[in-house]
């Protein structure tokens, strides 16, 4: 039977974005036209992606905001003369947008909102394989290339504390009970550090885990050093951390394909049992261009999660390419190309009959 860490599923790169248009864009375009094509993607809905074009991995950018308020009136809204934001950014709770000031439309403005609507699709469809959502932590400046003075008149985000990250822990149990998620703790061996645990037994089955969502932090460093702090092979926390291998904690890491060496990295380390988000494309490049090497090369890897911005056919139509990225063979999930076990079916996994909105 197949575990968690032998599978291979297609995700996606900022699952909430949505383009700023209109006079916004403009005036961002007029201010910084070098990076404009950059940020010209937006993801179909949360449910769409989940339920029409097999996504089983998200990721959300969050920003600390306990009172609420700090993000409901962009700077840019401000310079086009629209006024404040929707009224939801008002209420206290973790946000989710791109970009303080600069690229703030999200489907879903609170980290409460998105699990809302990961859940409303996970409870009508209960066999579903584990959903993985990848948390970014944001809480740096807007400043232009090569200086560090905030610009003038945006908002400088407040410090994502290890307090911080506790009381986010509660707004996902808020939404999904401890029995609906996957955890370090459902995953570590008794006496053994988590890194142990995944190296020697492996992920938990498939089967044991339909249903549920997983939940990865983003960044390293301090970011990881705060969350770990007393309990190093995380202990009683939700999230798994982007560790490195060897350390307690370590069981997923995120590397990237275009990385010098990356490739091997990705390869020796999904081998060795820890399960890896990578990435099939960036800054819209390789829709432009239809290049679809980058896509192959992270799929060949074995990485569990390879992430996209165009999980469908007519995603890059604006560009005039047909580039997108899936699973081959069209299924939800496929056995891992790199540790699969003999007699695994791609087609047993997770049928897309099952895939119902």
């Amino acid at each position: 039977m197949a575990r968690l860490n032998q599978l291979q599923v297609v995700g996606t790169h900022d699952s909430f974005h949505l383009e700023v248009l209109g006079p916004e864009k403009a005036i961002r375009q007029q201010l910084s036209p070098e990076t404009e094509p950059e940020l010209e993607y937006a993801p179909v809905k949360i449910l769409e992606q989940l339920a029409s074009q097999k996504v089983r991995q998200l990721e959300f950018n969050v920003f600390v905001d306990p009172n609420g308020g700090m993000y409901a009136n962009p700077l840019l809204r401000q310079v086009a003369g629209l006024g404040p934001y929707d009224p939801a950014m008002q209420l206290p709770g973790t946000k989710v947008l791109h970009a303080q000031d600069i690229d703030y439309y999200s489907r879903c403005l609170t980290l409460v909102a998105c699990l809302r609507e990961v859940k409303a699709w996970s409870d009508r469809n209960p066999w579903h394989i584990t959903i993985a959502i990848m948390l970014e932590f944001v809480d740096w400046p807007l400043t232009r290339p090569g200086e560090t003075t905030p610009e003038p008149g945006t908002v400088i985000p407040l410090e994502w504390t290890r307090s911080r990250m506790l009381s986010l822990e509660q707004e996902i149990l808020s939404v999904f009970p401890r029995n609906r998620l996957v955890t370090p703790d459902n995953v570590r061996r008794p006496g053994m550090t988590l890194d142990k645990s995944v190296r020697t037994f492996g992920w938990p089955l498939v089967e044991q885990t339909r249903g549920k969502v997983l939940f990865l932090m983003d960044q390293g460093d301090k970011y990881r050093n705060a969350y770990i702090q007393g309990n190093p092979s995380l202990e009683g926390r939700l999230l798994f951390t982007n560790s490195v291998a060897g350390a307690p904690d370590a069981a997923f890491m995120k590397r990237y394909v275009w990385d010098q060496g990356g490739v091997a990295e990705i390869t020796n380390l999904v081998r060795s049992g820890y399960m890896v988000r990578t990435r099939a494309d960036r800054d819209t490049i390789q829709a432009r261009n239809n290049d679809t090497s980058t896509r192959d090369i992270a799929l060949a890897t074995g990485a569990q999660w390879v992430s996209t911005d165009y999980p469908a056919p007519g995603m890059a139509d604006r560009f005039g390419s047909p580039y997108y990225v899936s699973i081959p063979g069209g299924t939800v999930a496929r056995c891992n190309p790199l540790t699969a076990t003999p007699g695994c079916d791609s087609r047993t996994l997770e049928p897309i009959v099952r895939s119902v909105r």
